[in-house]
């Protein structure tokens, strides 16, 4: 299977205005690219790629006042498969965990574990540990949460997210990989494409999407408390702590977004594509 996946999106800056972006394909994935991916700029300004410290692509320019647009495209392979099914796995002791993955049992900007950690031991502390565990975490957060764009607030928190009981993806991501962490299980923010590949219609707006990573016996399994069933052509972006890491764009100065869609489908039979919002709110 091919997956065709880009995005649109302009903004509008009163003066020249530094920003960095983690809109690039994740590394792990590009050795699957068939048709290689390409970031347009409009109007052309000089961009410098590079890795940050969580191994995502990243891109740093100064966009000049006035509007600019970024454009990407890409054809990926992919062999067509769901999510891998995570099967009953033990929980790894905390003394035991690699170095890497102790920066994941932290609270974050988005991730108040100090706040939650009580919540999390009376709602599944008396649960099996390991992957059941996480998977009753995110039974709990489908099941808490109203998905709404209109429900949207860049700064809303994974405990005010759990107070509210609505949002959208990143929301449900947030709260889970909190409720993860406080559980002594490292837990990461994903961020990426996920189509609607083998799905009936009607199909939502297409946008960016939001899971997580949980670290079980010796390797770090997917978890989607969004979505709530394996997906086909789920397409890694960036992975963080939470959302501040994977920002699909950080901009050090007045900024305004004007416009914004993504596409992610499959090649073969030329859809779906979903038209994206004039002001489209990142998940």
């Amino acid at each position: 299977m091919q997956i065709e996946v880009g995005f649109d999106i302009t903004y509008e800056h009163p003066a020249p205005t530094p920003m960095m972006l983690a809109a690039s394909i994740h590394p792990s994935r590009e050795v699957d690219l068939v048709v290689p991916e390409t970031l347009r700029l409009d109007p052309h300004v000089h961009a410098q790629s590079y890795i940050d410290s969580f191994g995502n692509r990243c891109t740093r320019l100064v966009a000049p006042a006035g509007p600019i647009r970024f454009s990407s495209h890409a054809v990926l392979h992919d062999n067509g498969a769901p999510d891998p099914a995570v099967p009953f796995l033990p929980q790894t002791r905390v003394d035991r965990l690699p170095e890497e993955t102790l920066v994941f049992l932290l609270g974050s900007r988005y991730c108040e574990t100090d706040l939650l950690s009580d919540e999390a031991w009376r709602r599944f502390g008396s649960l099996p540990s390991g992957s059941p565990r996480v998977q009753a975490i995110c039974d709990f957060v489908h099941h808490h949460i109203q998905f709404g764009y209109d429900r949207a607030d860049p700064t809303k928190t994974a405990a005010q997210a759990l107070a509210t009981a609505c949002g959208v993806c990143r929301d449900f991501t947030h709260l889970a990989v909190t409720l993860t962490r406080c559980m002594s299980i490292p837990a990461r923010y994903c961020a990426g494409y996920v189509t609607d590949i083998g799905l009936a219609p009607p199909y939502a707006p297409m946008d960016f999407a939001a899971w997580f990573e949980a670290y079980l016996d010796g390797q770090w399994w997917i978890f989607d408390p969004r979505n709530h069933a394996p997906r086909v052509g789920r397409i890694l972006m960036a992975r963080g702590r939470d959302a501040t890491d994977v920002a699909i764009s950080n901009t050090f100065g007045l900024s305004q977004l004007r416009s914004f869609s993504v596409v992610a489908r499959d090649v073969r039979d030329g859809g779906p594509v979903h038209g994206g919002r004039s002001i489209g709110t990142r998940t």
